[in-house]
């Protein structure tokens, strides 16, 4: 069975090192990018992904709140999980959990394993 693909978005480089070892040690298949629109250029498909995992505040033109936005337009079930610093900058959808910086790596990965296992 192939493992959950998950798309991380993070700014911060050691951030998104860290978190995406973490889960990738939990058995997931983690894709990362540094922006928004980096993240647009490397998923083709946003079907293929089991969660978007990002970051809010986002250099380039598209936030955490618009990257999440334009995938779900092509992929409505598409789970979502917000990190942010400012907890009141995010849009909640149907699907949407935030977790605040900082956070545990422990507590991030049962947050993912909550919403998709591996």
């Amino acid at each position: 069975m192939a493992a959950a693909k998950i798309l991380l978005v993070e700014d911060e480089f050691l951030i998104r090192l860290t978190l995406s070892e973490a889960l990738s040690d939990e058995g997931f298949d983690v894709l990362q990018a540094s922006s928004g629109d980096e993240a647009m250029t490397l998923v083709a498909d946003p079907a293929g992904l089991s969660l978007l995992l990002t970051d809010v505040e986002l250099p380039g033109a598209l936030n955490g709140n618009a990257l999440a936005r334009s995938l779900r337009e092509r992929a409505p079930e598409l789970r979502v999980i917000f990190m942010t610093g400012r907890p009141d900058s995010v849009v909640n959808g149907k699907y949407d959990v935030t977790v605040a910086k900082p956070y545990l790596l422990a507590d991030m990965c049962a947050v993912v394993r909550g919403l998709i296992a591996p």
